[in-house]
Protein backbone atom coordinates (compact mmCIF):
# COMPACT_ATOMS: atom_id res chain seq x y z
CA UNK A 1 0.00 0.00 0.00
CA UNK A 2 1.30 3.41 -1.02
CA UNK A 3 -0.11 6.69 0.27
CA UNK A 4 0.07 9.84 -1.86
CA UNK A 5 -0.88 13.19 -0.31
CA UNK A 6 -2.41 16.06 -2.26
CA UNK A 7 -3.19 19.40 -0.61
CA UNK A 8 -6.45 20.52 -2.15
CA UNK A 9 -9.12 23.18 -1.89
CA UNK A 10 -9.25 26.65 -0.36
CA UNK A 11 -7.49 25.72 2.88
CA UNK A 12 -5.08 23.06 1.61
CA UNK A 13 -6.80 20.02 3.07
CA UNK A 14 -4.92 16.75 2.83
CA UNK A 15 -6.47 14.40 0.30
CA UNK A 16 -5.02 10.90 0.36
CA UNK A 17 -4.80 8.51 -2.56
CA UNK A 18 -4.18 5.03 -1.19
CA UNK A 19 -3.05 2.67 -3.91
CA UNK A 20 -2.11 -0.95 -4.48
CA UNK A 21 0.75 -1.11 -6.97
CA UNK A 22 0.00 -4.73 -7.82
CA UNK A 23 -3.65 -4.33 -8.79
CA UNK A 24 -3.81 -0.64 -9.67
CA UNK A 25 -6.78 -0.20 -7.33
CA UNK A 26 -7.00 2.99 -5.30
CA UNK A 27 -9.14 4.78 -2.74
CA UNK A 28 -9.48 8.55 -2.48
CA UNK A 29 -9.92 9.92 1.04
CA UNK A 30 -11.19 13.46 1.71
CA UNK A 31 -11.07 15.16 -1.72
CA UNK A 32 -11.58 18.74 -0.60
CA UNK A 33 -11.39 20.39 -4.03
CA UNK A 34 -9.46 20.52 -7.30
CA UNK A 35 -10.92 17.33 -8.74
CA UNK A 36 -8.72 17.53 -11.87
CA UNK A 37 -5.61 17.17 -9.70
CA UNK A 38 -7.01 13.95 -8.25
CA UNK A 39 -7.96 12.49 -11.61
CA UNK A 40 -4.54 13.46 -12.97
CA UNK A 41 -2.84 11.64 -10.09
CA UNK A 42 -4.97 8.56 -10.72
CA UNK A 43 -4.13 8.65 -14.43
CA UNK A 44 -0.43 9.21 -13.79
CA UNK A 45 -0.22 5.89 -11.95
CA UNK A 46 -2.84 4.16 -14.14
CA UNK A 47 -5.13 3.66 -11.15
CA UNK A 48 -8.78 2.70 -10.92
CA UNK A 49 -10.63 4.40 -8.08
CA UNK A 50 -12.63 1.84 -6.14
CA UNK A 51 -13.98 4.22 -3.49
CA UNK A 52 -14.21 7.88 -2.55
CA UNK A 53 -14.42 8.31 1.20
CA UNK A 54 -15.11 11.33 3.40
CA UNK A 55 -13.98 11.18 7.02
CA UNK A 56 -16.61 13.89 7.58
CA UNK A 57 -18.71 16.34 5.60
CA UNK A 58 -17.16 19.74 6.29
CA UNK A 59 -16.74 21.65 3.03
CA UNK A 60 -12.96 21.32 2.91
CA UNK A 61 -13.21 17.52 2.87
CA UNK A 62 -16.01 17.01 0.34
CA UNK A 63 -15.60 19.84 -2.18
CA UNK A 64 -14.54 17.56 -5.04
CA UNK A 65 -16.67 14.51 -4.24
CA UNK A 66 -19.40 15.20 -6.79
CA UNK A 67 -16.95 15.83 -9.64
CA UNK A 68 -14.87 12.76 -8.76
CA UNK A 69 -17.89 10.49 -8.62
CA UNK A 70 -18.87 11.71 -12.08
CA UNK A 71 -15.33 11.36 -13.42
CA UNK A 72 -14.50 7.94 -12.00
CA UNK A 73 -17.79 6.20 -11.32
CA UNK A 74 -16.44 5.16 -7.92
CA UNK A 75 -18.90 4.80 -5.03
CA UNK A 76 -19.00 7.49 -2.36
CA UNK A 77 -18.73 6.28 1.25
CA UNK A 78 -19.28 8.17 4.50
CA UNK A 79 -20.12 7.49 8.14
CA UNK A 80 -23.76 6.71 8.78
CA UNK A 81 -24.10 9.38 11.50
CA UNK A 82 -22.73 12.05 9.14
CA UNK A 83 -25.67 11.92 6.73
CA UNK A 84 -27.46 15.00 8.17
CA UNK A 85 -24.23 17.03 7.83
CA UNK A 86 -23.75 15.82 4.26
CA UNK A 87 -27.23 17.01 3.34
CA UNK A 88 -26.44 20.56 4.49
CA UNK A 89 -22.71 20.67 3.63
CA UNK A 90 -23.02 23.25 0.85
CA UNK A 91 -25.29 25.50 2.91
CA UNK A 92 -22.96 25.34 5.92
CA UNK A 93 -19.96 26.19 3.74
CA UNK A 94 -21.67 29.41 2.64
CA UNK A 95 -23.10 30.25 6.04
CA UNK A 96 -19.99 29.77 8.16
CA UNK A 97 -17.15 30.34 5.69
CA UNK A 98 -18.60 32.20 2.73
CA UNK A 99 -17.30 29.51 0.39
CA UNK A 100 -19.34 27.86 -2.35
CA UNK A 101 -18.85 24.13 -2.92
CA UNK A 102 -20.86 21.68 -5.03
CA UNK A 103 -23.27 19.74 -2.80
CA UNK A 104 -22.01 16.19 -2.40
CA UNK A 105 -24.10 13.35 -3.80
CA UNK A 106 -25.90 10.96 -1.52
CA UNK A 107 -23.51 8.27 -0.28
CA UNK A 108 -23.62 4.96 -2.08
CA UNK A 109 -22.78 3.28 1.22
CA UNK A 110 -22.93 4.36 4.86
CA UNK A 111 -20.15 3.02 7.07
CA UNK A 112 -20.80 1.70 10.56
CA UNK A 113 -18.54 1.80 13.59
CA UNK A 114 -16.47 -1.37 13.87
CA UNK A 115 -16.97 -2.69 10.35
CA UNK A 116 -14.06 -3.80 8.19
CA UNK A 117 -13.35 -2.16 4.87
CA UNK A 118 -10.94 -3.29 2.15
CA UNK A 119 -9.18 -0.40 0.44
CA UNK A 120 -6.43 -0.83 -2.16
CA UNK A 121 -5.83 -4.37 -0.97
CA UNK A 122 -5.51 -3.42 2.71
CA UNK A 123 -7.96 -3.96 5.54
CA UNK A 124 -9.18 -1.03 7.62
CA UNK A 125 -11.53 -0.82 10.60
CA UNK A 126 -14.07 1.97 10.60
CA UNK A 127 -14.10 3.91 13.88
CA UNK A 128 -16.88 6.37 14.66
CA UNK A 129 -15.03 9.35 16.17
CA UNK A 130 -17.49 12.18 16.87
CA UNK A 131 -16.66 15.48 18.50
CA UNK A 132 -15.38 17.49 15.55
CA UNK A 133 -18.41 16.43 13.51
CA UNK A 134 -21.21 14.10 14.67
CA UNK A 135 -20.54 11.34 12.14
CA UNK A 136 -16.78 11.69 11.76
CA UNK A 137 -14.99 8.41 11.07
CA UNK A 138 -11.37 7.30 11.14
CA UNK A 139 -9.97 4.44 9.09
CA UNK A 140 -7.65 2.30 11.19
CA UNK A 141 -5.29 -0.04 9.36
CA UNK A 142 -2.14 -2.03 10.02
CA UNK A 143 0.37 0.59 11.11
CA UNK A 144 -1.54 3.50 9.60
CA UNK A 145 -4.68 5.48 10.39
CA UNK A 146 -6.52 8.14 8.42
CA UNK A 147 -7.86 10.39 11.14
CA UNK A 148 -9.40 13.37 9.35
CA UNK A 149 -9.78 16.30 11.74
CA UNK A 150 -9.72 14.33 14.99
CA UNK A 151 -6.07 14.89 15.84
CA UNK A 152 -3.20 16.82 14.26
CA UNK A 153 0.50 17.16 15.08
CA UNK A 154 0.38 19.03 18.38
CA UNK A 155 -3.34 19.77 18.21
CA UNK A 156 -6.88 18.39 17.90
CA UNK A 157 -9.92 19.18 15.78
CA UNK A 158 -12.01 22.24 16.50
CA UNK A 159 -15.29 21.69 18.32
CA UNK A 160 -17.06 25.01 17.79
CA UNK A 161 -18.93 24.09 14.60
CA UNK A 162 -22.47 22.63 14.65
CA UNK A 163 -22.46 19.17 16.19
CA UNK A 164 -19.01 19.62 17.72
CA UNK A 165 -18.31 18.78 21.36
CA UNK A 166 -14.95 18.86 23.14
CA UNK A 167 -15.60 16.11 25.69
CA UNK A 168 -16.97 13.81 23.00
CA UNK A 169 -13.89 14.39 20.86
CA UNK A 170 -11.53 13.64 23.74
CA UNK A 171 -13.36 10.40 24.50
CA UNK A 172 -13.09 9.39 20.84
CA UNK A 173 -9.34 10.09 20.83
CA UNK A 174 -8.83 8.13 24.03
CA UNK A 175 -10.84 5.16 22.76
CA UNK A 176 -9.74 4.92 19.16
CA UNK A 177 -6.40 6.71 18.77
CA UNK A 178 -4.54 6.22 22.03
CA UNK A 179 -5.28 2.49 21.93
CA UNK A 180 -3.24 2.13 18.72
CA UNK A 181 0.45 1.13 18.83
CA UNK A 182 2.83 4.06 19.27
CA UNK A 183 4.42 3.49 15.85
CA UNK A 184 1.08 3.87 14.02
CA UNK A 185 1.33 6.64 11.44
CA UNK A 186 -1.51 9.16 11.65
CA UNK A 187 -2.54 10.82 8.40
CA UNK A 188 -4.46 13.93 9.43
CA UNK A 189 -6.72 16.24 7.48
CA UNK A 190 -4.23 19.09 7.72
CA UNK A 191 -0.48 19.28 8.25
CA UNK A 192 2.18 16.58 8.13
CA UNK A 193 1.83 12.97 9.19
CA UNK A 194 2.64 12.10 12.78
CA UNK A 195 2.55 9.01 15.01
CA UNK A 196 0.50 7.94 17.98
CA UNK A 197 3.59 7.83 20.17
CA UNK A 198 4.69 11.34 19.22
CA UNK A 199 1.26 12.77 19.96
CA UNK A 200 1.01 10.83 23.21
CA UNK A 201 4.30 12.40 24.34
CA UNK A 202 4.12 15.92 22.94
CA UNK A 203 0.53 16.92 22.13
CA UNK A 204 -0.56 19.29 24.94
CA UNK A 205 -4.23 18.46 24.40
CA UNK A 206 -3.56 14.79 25.14
CA UNK A 207 -1.58 15.32 28.34
CA UNK A 208 -3.03 13.03 30.97
CA UNK A 209 -5.53 11.49 28.56
CA UNK A 210 -5.64 7.73 28.98
CA UNK A 211 -7.35 4.97 27.01
CA UNK A 212 -10.52 3.62 28.60
CA UNK A 213 -10.03 0.94 31.24
CA UNK A 214 -9.88 -2.53 29.74
CA UNK A 215 -9.08 -1.32 26.23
Amino acid sequence: MIVETLQLGPIATNCYIVRDETTGRAAVIDPGGDAPRVTAALARHNLTAEAIIATHAHFDHIGAVRDLVLATGAPFLAGEAELPVLKTAAEQALLFFGIAVPPPPAPDRLLRDGEDLMLAGARFRVAHTPGHSPGHICLLGDGVAFVGDVVFPGSIGRTDLPGGDYDTLMRAIARHILTLPDETVLYSGHGPATTVGRERRTNPFLAGLAPPAGS
